[in-house]
């Protein structure tokens, strides 16, 4: 597999139990997966990885570390860095924020900027 950018996101339809009896989604990787299937070309160019909800993330924990497993979140490709970045785990480069993960994919994959 190539060294790609890596954006994960939570599987949509999961059950929380602080909330029994009901099913959700996330809205950010809900609005991440929208724009990823408006530009299904330019999405080939990440590794996008749906992760379940409930913590621990052992995926993510493995690449970020533990306190970093909140979702979305796009873990740079090795050796990358970025002016978006929010944060760095033994020395591999994450964005966090849903908004920066945008201005990310618009920087460093060509995607559209979103509307102002």
């Amino acid at each position: 597999m190539a060294n790609r950018d890596r954006l994960f996101l939570l599987r949509p339809g999961f059950d929380d139990s602080a909330y029994p009896g009901q099913q959700f989604y996330c809205w950010h990787c809900a609005l991440l997966e929208g724009v990823l299937a408006s530009f299904p070309d330019l999405a080939m160019k990440l590794n996008v990885e749906r992760i379940e909800w409930p913590r621990p993330r052992q995926s993510v924990i493995a690449l970020v570390g533990e306190q970093n497993q909140s979702l979305p979140l796009l873990v740079l490709a090795e050796g990358d860095s970025s002016p978006h970045q929010t944060g760095v785990y033994e020395g591999r480069i994450f964005i966090a924020e849903k908004d920066k993960i945008l201005a990310a994919l618009s920087d460093r994959h060509c995607f559209p900027l979103p509307h102002p």
